[in-house]
């Protein structure tokens, strides 16, 4: 099964809004998808990731600068 996956560009979106933004992509997604999030390093990043791992979410960086991160979201099946 091919998984597509569909990008939440979060750079410059202020906590907590970015986590709720995070959560709402994530509720649309079907099973076959995973979101990819783009956002900056930092309180955002820090926040994004401990909601997904109380959401029991996994997610793995797939690059990162001095100011931002990219990673992907997936549920482990």
């Amino acid at each position: 099964m091919n998984k597509f996956s569909k990008v939440l560009d979060l750079e410059s979106i202020p906590c907590p809004l970015n986590v709720v933004k995070c959560k709402l992509a994530l509720e649309k997604l079907s099973e076959n998808e995973t979101l990819i999030v783009n956002l900056d390093k930092g309180e955002p990043e820090t926040m994004v990731k401990k909601a997904l791992k109380e959401m029991k979410y996994f997610f793995k960086t797939i690059e990162e600068d001095q100011k931002t991160i990219k990673f992907k979201i997936f549920h482990e099946i």
